[in-house]
This record gives structure tokens, sequence and C-alpha cells, in this order.
């Protein structure tokens, strides 16, 4: 590692040394953080980046909820739900939720994946600053949480109209959504720590 840390915010530098479990760095000029103790190593992390992807694939190809009313039942997907949005004249809102639960996450898993790759081999993978510069401006806008905070709060209300059975589709999501929310307790910034890649 670096012997030297600087502060992201008001250039401070300090000497590095090792954390220890759980332990934080902050800076004692302006107290943001400088780093944190990684708690899992590359493979831990490329591990449940692809078991993100897995469950990501399954959670949208899955139907969510189903609704019974008289005895007819109707299940959708996710991007079932998005395509119907569409045709019923809500382009812009289908766009928002296609981009939010859809394109950002999978963007956002991919790219880590392919840092974590490249980073277990003690390595900079190709194109990494334009990865990092991406996963910056696309964390805000996965919002795979809010959906499953949605779904529930929505099933809860149309239960008193409709037989609501969650399905699969909707657990993968809540999985999905603790994985986020592992990846949101990872410091990434340890990654720029290793060597150029040639490229």
């Amino acid at each position: 590692m670096p012997p030297l840390l600087v502060c992201h915010h008001c250039d401070t530098v300090y000497r590095r040394r090792v954390l220890a479990r759980g332990e934080v760095a902050r800076c004692r000029r302006c107290n943001a953080e400088l780093e944190r103790h990684q708690r899992l190593n590359e493979d831990a992390l490329l591990a449940l980046a692809l078991a993100a992807i897995v469950v990501f694939v399954q959670a949208n190809m899955w139907p969510i909820v189903t609704l019974g009313l008289n005895g007819q039942q109707v299940s959708a997907t996710l991007w079932g739900t998005i395509v119907a949005m569409w045709h019923a004249g809500f382009p812009l809102v289908a766009m928002l939720v296609a981009a939010t639960l859809v394109f950002s996450p999978l963007l956002q898993l991919v790219l880590l994946g392919w840092l974590l790759w490249f980073a277990r081999r003690g390595r900079r993978a190709p194109g990494f600053r334009r990865a990092m510069l991406a996963l910056h401006y696309l964390d805000p806008w996965t919002m795979s949480e809010v959906f499953v905070l949605g779904v529930l709060v929505a099933s809860v209300k149309v239960g008193l109209y409709f037989d609501v059975t969650p399905n699969a589709g909707v657990f993968a999501y809540a999985a999905l959504m603790l994985l986020v929310t592992v990846f949101a307790g990872v410091d990434l910034r340890s990654l720029w720590d290793l060597a150029e890649s040639p490229a």
C-alpha cells in the first residue's frame, strides 16, 4: 500500500497505517472518512458480485406478485410491467423505472465484477478510471431497496381489494437488496492502490 493517504476533501496528508477490524480512519481537520477496514477481500467481493448478477437475472425473469379476483389471477414480471406502462401512455415513468431498477443495477454489477476480476490479480482493469467514475455516478440511481419497500406497501393496500400472493421475483429482489447493501459498505477507493494497468 502507498505509505501516504490524502484527504479527498481538504488535501491533508497522513501517514497510512494498517486498520484494525471495524476501524475507520477520519481526517482530523474536516472529519471526512479517509479509509475503512475491509472485511472482505477481492475474491469474496467478486463472488458476491457474481451472486448478485444471478439473483438480478432471476428477479427480472420471475413474476413479482399475483393478483386474484373472482377466481381470476394475473401475475407480471417487472419488465412486463414496464412494457405495460409504456403502452398505457406513460413512457417517462416506464423509462425511469427501467433505468433505476434494470439498467442501472445491471451496469453497476457488471462494472463491479469487471473491476474485481482484475483486482484479485493485483492490477487495474482496462478502462479502470471510466469504470470507477461510472460506479460513482450510478450509485444514487440504484433503487432496489426502494422498489422492495414500495412492493410491500402496495401489496398491503391492494390486499384490501385483491388476493395478493407474493412470487419468487419479489424475494429475489429482497435478496438483491441485501447484496447491494453489502456493497454499499465497501470502500472501493482501495482499488486505486492497485498497480497501474498496462493498457
